[in-house]
């Protein structure tokens, strides 16, 4: 057994954190960044999660892969490149497991109909949803509302695709301008290699998961998989090793090895860029211009073919396309409902929308609509246009 490597110059230091927009006394037992991990896992969002789905809605089977388990497999992945690349896998792992907290009920069905819906009242990004979740629509606190979580962790989170300074004039982003003005996050640099690496992860993450629930759903098969880049490649080596394999085993061997191919990738091309631009420092990261943790450009482009088959052949299925159908009017009728009899949202949310003007109420129903579950959203769509609960 290989021993870790040693904490690199270039990890974040939780002892160096910039610290918390309203400061707090630091704990005995924990970093600044175990902290941040430990809220959000214990938030109201993170626990929603386990019923809003990516692809397939979650009442079409517990076997297909919610928001809580995609983002455990994030965090997971994350963690590990973190280790191996001796940064903080605390951090790393907060990145992961809250980035994915303003997704809306139905995956991006959901989000592209709030999207629609919120088009005069500011937008919709489900990116800038998870900053407002982190940062004022969380309550759990009697001091702040949001999380109050470290800088590394904030600017990680808004900013782990890289760069945002670019966004910042379009309305949906105006909570980060607002947040940004009170609390700098730098939002024209690169973030910390810990943000890099969960983003990476998540990459890593929804293209595996995605092809495993392909295969179970019987939406395409494995065979179908032989001419596209990447998985034909390892789904020869499982078949070569083991040439009776029951296809179940095949696929999730396949899968297996394909996050143990994407995943040695990084590494390797992290290391090698590392290398080349003689990157000395955490801040030095953060002025690059361009990531220092990504995949080489020969998988890069492979992964791209495996991307471009699943968009064609799996987010285009005609029973996926069914479900964003459904997801999308259930959505567009409750928010057209509460916009039309906001007396019908249950009361602490009714008396917040008449205390605002027409745009506040509206992100307040967004808001709303936007932390439901799957579950939650089909019950709640049903009690508000159909009598039948109640015969």
């Amino acid at each position: 057994m290989s021993s870790p490597p040693t904490r690199s110059p270039l990890a974040q230091d939780p002892a160096a954190s910039r610290g918390r927009l309203i400061a707090e006394p630091d704990s005995a037992a924990r970093t600044p960044f175990a902290r941040d991990r430990d809220r959000i896992i214990h938030t109201t969002a993170f626990r929603r999660l386990k019923e809003k789905t990516q692809v397939f809605v979650a009442h079409e089977g517990d076997h297909y892969r919610t928001r809580l388990t995609h983002s455990l497999e994030v965090a997971q992945i994350a963690r590990s490149l973190a280790v191996a690349l001796g940064l903080d896998s605390d951090l790393a792992e907060a990145l992961a497991l809250g980035h994915d907290l303003g997704h809306p009920p139905f995956g991006h069905a959901g989000e592209d109909e709030l999207e629609r819906q919120m088009a005069a009242f500011g937008g919709f990004d489900h990116n800038v949803q998870t900053f407002r979740v982190l940062t004022e629509i969380e309550r759990r606190y009697p001091r702040f509302d949001g999380l109050n979580l470290t800088w590394e962790t904030l600017e990680g989170i808004v900013k782990h695709n890289g760069p945002v300074s670019h966004r910042l004039e379009a309305p949906v982003w105006a909570a980060v301008r607002a947040f940004d003005a009170r609390f700098d996050l730098a939002l024209g640099e690169w973030p910390s290699m810990e943000a890099q690496c969960a983003a990476l992860a998540d990459d890593v993450a929804y293209n595996n998961h995605d092809v495993d629930d392909g295969l179970q759903a019987g939406i395409f098969t494995l065979e179908e998989l032989e001419g596209v880049p990447l998985a034909s490649e390892v789904l020869e080596g499982v078949r070569q090793d083991f040439p009776r394999l029951e296809p179940g085993m095949v696929r999730m061997e396949m899968v297996r090895r394909m996050i143990g191919v994407m995943v040695e990738d990084i590494l390797a091309e992290t290391r090698a860029r590392l290398r080349e631009f003689e990157v000395t420092s955490a801040e030095a990261v953060r002025r690059m211009d361009r990531p220092v943790v990504a995949f080489s450009q020969d998988l890069a482009e492979r992964l791209g073919r495996l991307r471009a088959f699943l968009h064609e052949r799996m987010y285009r299925h005609w029973r996926v396309n069914r479900t964003r159908s459904q997801a999308r009017r259930m959505l567009a009728e409750m928010f057209a409902l509460f916009r039309r009899e906001p007396d019908t949202l249950p009361q602490e949310w009714y008396v917040r929308t008449q205390e605002t003007d027409e745009a506040g109420a509206a992100r307040l129903i967004c808001d709303y609509i936007a932390g439901m579950t799957d579950r939650f959203a089909i019950e709640e769509h049903r009690r508000l246009f159909h009598l039948d609960p109640w015969i």
